[in-house]
């Protein structure tokens, strides 16, 4: 099949060519009907004979230097140094050596823009991850203080510094994790999960984020064994509670935030629900609340946006394998979907 295509496209680059080609064959048929016509039908048999011997030799020749080209310009493109560029330059036509010499040169200097910006990148990759180990230092020293001077400081005080230092982690990992969205390595670790356990858990982890938004917690359905990166699912966990303490409608009553596990027979699939009853997102916001720097124009989930929080778990979650879902109206709160991937027990 890519031999008759190669012919057909030889014929097609050279159509003019071979057309004259046919064209003074005729007109030479014609002189030799006029001047012999005793041997006119063996003359046509020869002239066709020959053409068509000259047309398989031209494409056979054409379509082998064609190959050798597409060769030499595979490894010119897959290394375009000057080596490369010169064995391009021998087996090409001679009135495309500038353009071959421009083009090296240009994808040499973009190339070296590119490895300079590479390593620029790993630079600020590098310094994000170190800033990041530094300022956990004094947050964690900023905890052991409040649980050796508890007795120093009332409740309130205590309570609104955890909840403080909470945020300001929540936003550290905010920053690690998107300063790592590029890295080539990623060490994810997939085990098997208890995933109602495993919310609990985060949950207890930052509850007072939840205890200063005054929310309520509640975990509905069956216990169901998911396999994911526990890190990596934490913080798609942790994300979504931060979204909806933070938007969370100043006059609820009793702002609620739900877990719910179930299982899909229909389509095998497990899935997790976390929903609250919060301000909810418009019609015309929700295809667009993962997007990078998406805030929105309706609703009070917009008013401190940074559109980052749901951009990160869609990340995260593309990592993972998770297909994540979202469906909300204004004034119903927000239900997102965790659905997992199917793994072959096996």
């Amino acid at each position: 099949m890519r031999g008759i295509k190669q012919i057909y496209d030889c014929l097609y680059a050279y159509k003019l060519g071979f057309l004259l080609l046919i064209i003074t064959n005729l007109l030479f048929i014609f002189f030799a009907w006029l001047a012999y016509p005793e041997t006119f039908k063996v003359l046509v048999g020869l002239m066709i004979v020959f053409t068509l011997a000259t047309l398989s030799l031209s494409i056979f020749i054409i379509v082998r230097k064609q190959n050798i080209i597409e060769a030499a310009f595979q490894e010119f493109l897959l290394e375009p140094n000057e080596m490369n560029e010169e064995r391009l330059c021998r087996v090409s036509p001679k009135t495309h050596w500038s353009c071959i010499r421009d083009m090296g040169s240009s994808i040499r200097s973009y190339q070296a823009e590119l490895n300079e910006q590479v390593m620029e990148l790993a630079d600020y990759e590098n310094y994000i991850e170190g800033w990041v180990h530094e300022i956990k230092k004094p947050l964690s020293l900023m905890t052991l203080v409040l649980d050796n001077r508890r007795d120093e400081m009332s409740s309130l005080v205590r309570h609104r510094m955890l909840h403080i230092r909470d945020q300001m982690l929540g936003d550290v990992e905010r920053i690690l994790y998107f300063a790592r969205l590029g890295a080539a390595h990623k060490d994810y670790m997939f085990e098997p999960i208890n995933i109602l356990a495993f919310c609990k858990q985060t949950v207890e982890h930052h509850q007072t984020l939840l205890d200063e938004s005054g929310f309520q917690v509640q975990f509905i359905g069956e216990e169901m064994e998911i396999f994911s990166d526990r890190k990596g699912l934490a913080f798609i966990v942790e994300q979504i509670l931060a979204n909806s303490t933070k938007y969370a409608a100043a006059n609820q009553d009793k702002p609620i935030i739900k877990f719910e596990a179930h299982y899909d027979k229909g389509k095998d699939q497990r899935i997790l629900t976390i929903r609250d009853n919060g301000p909810g997102v418009s019609e015309e916001d929700l295809p667009f609340i993962f997007d990078k720097g998406f805030t929105g124009r309706r609703g009070a989930y917009t008013r401190q946006a940074t559109g980052m929080g749901l951009f990160l778990v869609s990340k995260m979650a593309y990592d993972l394998a998770i297909q994540v879902d979202a469906k909300s109206e204004l004034g119903s709160g927000l239900t997102i979907s965790l659905i997992f991937p199917r793994v072959n027990e096996a």
